[in-house]
Order: C-alpha cells, then structure tokens, then sequence
C-alpha cells in the first residue's frame, strides 16, 4: 500500500464520474474543506459511519480489500510522518487487520514481527 487516503478517494471519486460537489452532496461534505482533504491538508475522516458513507457513494464493497485499504488509510493519515519509518509504515495494514479480527498470512505476520524487531533497541 503506497497510496494515501487523500489519492485513493479521489482516484474512486474521479472514476465513479462525480465531482467533487457532487461527492460533497451526496456524503453530507462542505466542498471547501474535503477539498483539504483529498489535497492531503487536513486529516481525512476517521468514523467509521463516515468511512461507511463514503464506501457507499463510491460502490466501494463494505469488508472488502478496497474498503479494508480506505480503512487502513485513513488511520494511517493520522500517524505523523517523521514518528514511523517507512518500512514499519508498510507493515501496519497487516497490524490493522489483526486489529479488525482478521488472520494475517503467515509470511504477513512474520515481515511484521521482524521490523519490529529490527527496530527495538534494548536500554542500556
């Protein structure tokens, strides 16, 4: 997953034929600010009932891996880039499905408990 909330919505939003009025109306948004947001200035939602709302207005298939990655980058949006280095940052989709309930793949699992720990360091 390299993408962002802000770019995977308004890729859905541009291929589903609807403005971004229209998306706005349609979702209950204010134009201007989720304009902010697929610009990556302002945090995308994180609700599930508005993740939900969106998921439906863009045929995005609740439980499905479109809707699982717009989860997972919606909460990924609200991690401060300079606090997690990138190769941890790819391996939480992983943890978030864990999160959700779901079974990881084994090869899944094992690439996130080895960044993990390649990336603790015991006091001294």
């Amino acid at each position: 997953m390299k993408s962002s909330f802000a770019n995977f919505i308004r890729e859905k939003r541009i291929a589903s034929g609807l403005t971004l009025r229209e998306f706005c109306r349609l979702v209950g948004f204010d134009a201007s600010n989720w304009s902010k947001i697929e610009r990556g200035l302002a945090l995308p939602p994180q609700s599930k009932h508005v993740l939900d709302e969106i998921a439906s207005v863009l045929s995005i298939p609740k439980g499905g891996e479109e809707y699982k990655e717009m989860c997972d980058l919606s909460a990924l949006s609200a991690i401060p880039e300079g606090l997690i280095e990138s190769e941890i940052l790819d391996q939480l989709p992983v943890f978030f499905r864990t999160v959700r309930g779901e079974k990881p793949s084994e090869v899944e699992l094992s690439n996130l408990l080895e960044k993990i720990r390649s990336s603790w360091t015991p006091e001294k």
